[in-house]
């Protein structure tokens, strides 16, 4: 069922349209100079990225090249890259090289493909799951035209699905697809055409063992792929998005999000431990004083997941991601260090006051270091009138917290502990 033209591609239709790279390269010969001489296919799986690289070869009688990142070398590549130079200078022939998982590749074997490119020996069509910003080195990323692949919509994988049940080439009509069935295959495929067609050739293998007419019925889909794949990456984009959009949801307070993305990151195969170290951060940035037990209950968390482990570990996440998500938000502490750091760092401050400063060593209350302190335990409110900041600093208030949960108690505490302390 892999397409023989480019009309035959569904899905990627922004990479696709009249005039595009992609177009040109798969309707045209040789461009020469005319056009970007290769290009880096950026996706999640199944979405066509060898597809698209198969199409490019058989457009205008190239010789299309394929190797493996997982198990070609630099002397493989310099052999397609000596090979290519000649069939271009003695055969006027362009070739294709399509090059999965470019970003197994060494630095060195990456380096390799250079002369290639530069020359434009090879028109180098390179797929990678992982973000090549990061994965492939800056030479060949300047050299080569990065085209980002999105997952097929449900439309696009329905559509696919029963092309293939109809086709020729693929079930001829022989069996017959339930809607039922059909809506299923398209779920749980998420996106990846691969895993739409390897799912439905199980599911149509089971209904043609059986007697009378094939039909692939809802219950034969089930059976032939019952869960949804995980879309992540411990390492790359999937990583960081997942993570970004979990810490969100709890500061959103969003606690059903949340726990997807929890859900999602523990069937990745996420580490634990480092999940734990993010709910600890929320708990502090988010949260704060709004709710200061969430810490307790993030560290704790964290304590027990280091304990237990997996898969029970998951139940102590969910307690305090659910803590966390419906806890008032306050960001008051996070915003109050961050504001007292940038004061240090534009060297606003000082000295110390000198009533403040160590008296304890000889020869110190000589030089006035503590006179005048008072001890706040000697006073009746426990709170003197006294100054604590340095002298540029003094009446800068860091700490402006919200009236939201318990820190609505802690502001009304805190204007008058400064009335007390400032003298107002």
């Amino acid at each position: 069922m892999r397409p023989r033209s480019i009309d035959e591609v569904v899905g990627q239709q922004h990479l696709l349209g009249p005039g595009s790279p992609l177009r040109r390269l798969a309707s045209e010969g040789d461009l020469g100079r005319a056009g970007p001489a290769s290009v880096i296919l950026w996706g999640p799986p199944g979405t066509g990225k060898t597809t698209l690289a198969t199409v490019l070869a058989s457009s205008g009688g190239r010789r299309f090249t394929e190797l493996s990142a997982v198990t070609a070398g630099v002397k493989d590549v310099r052999t397609v890259m000596e090979t290519a130079r000649t069939d271009r200078d003695l055969y006027g022939r362009q070739t294709v090289l399509f090059l999965d998982e470019i970003h197994r590749f060494t630095k060195a074997q990456q380096d390799a493909l250079l002369p290639g490119v530069e020359n434009r020996w090879v028109v180098l069509v390179a797929a990678t799951t992982e973000n090549p910003n990061f994965s492939v080195v800056t030479p060949l990323l300047s050299r080569s035209l990065l085209l980002t692949l999105q997952p097929l919509t449900a439309d696009d994988v329905r559509g696919l699905v029963q092309r293939a049940v109809a086709d020729p080439r693929g079930l001829a009509g022989e069996v017959r697809l339930d809607d039922d069935a059909l809506e299923h295959l398209v779920r749980v495929a998420d996106g990846d055409a691969r895993r739409a067609l390897t799912a439905l050739e199980a599911a149509a293998g089971t209904a043609l063992d059986g007697d009378g007419e094939a039909v692939v019925t809802l219950a034969d889909a089930e059976r032939a792929l019952d869960r949804a794949a995980v879309r992540y990456d411990r390492a790359g984009d999937q990583h960081y998005d997942v993570a970004s959009a979990f810490i969100k949801s709890m500061r959103g307070s969003d606690v059903d999000a949340a726990l997807h993305y929890l859900a999602r990151m523990i069937e990745a195969g996420e580490d634990p431990r480092f999940i734990a170290r993010r709910i600890v951060i929320a708990a502090s940035e988010d949260v704060g004083m709004a709710d200061p037990s969430a810490l307790q209950t993030a560290v704790a968390a964290l304590h027990a997941v280091a304990q237990i482990g997996m898969p029970e570990a998951r139940i102590v996440l969910a307690q305090a991601v659910v803590h966390n998500a419906t806890a008032p938000k306050s960001n008051a502490a996070y915003n109050g260090i961050n504001a007292a750091i940038a004061d240090v760092r534009a060297g606003l401050g000082g000295s110390v006051p000198a009533h403040l400063r160590d008296a304890h060593y000889s020869g110190a209350k000589g030089i006035g270091h503590g006179a005048g302190y008072v001890y706040t335990h000697d006073v009746p409110a426990g709170v003197a009138e006294q100054q604590y900041a340095p002298d540029a600093l003094v009446g800068k208030d860091y700490y402006l917290p919200t009236d939201r949960g318990f820190e609505a108690a802690v502001r009304e505490r805190l204007t008058r502990l400064r009335k007390i302390i400032r003298g107002r």
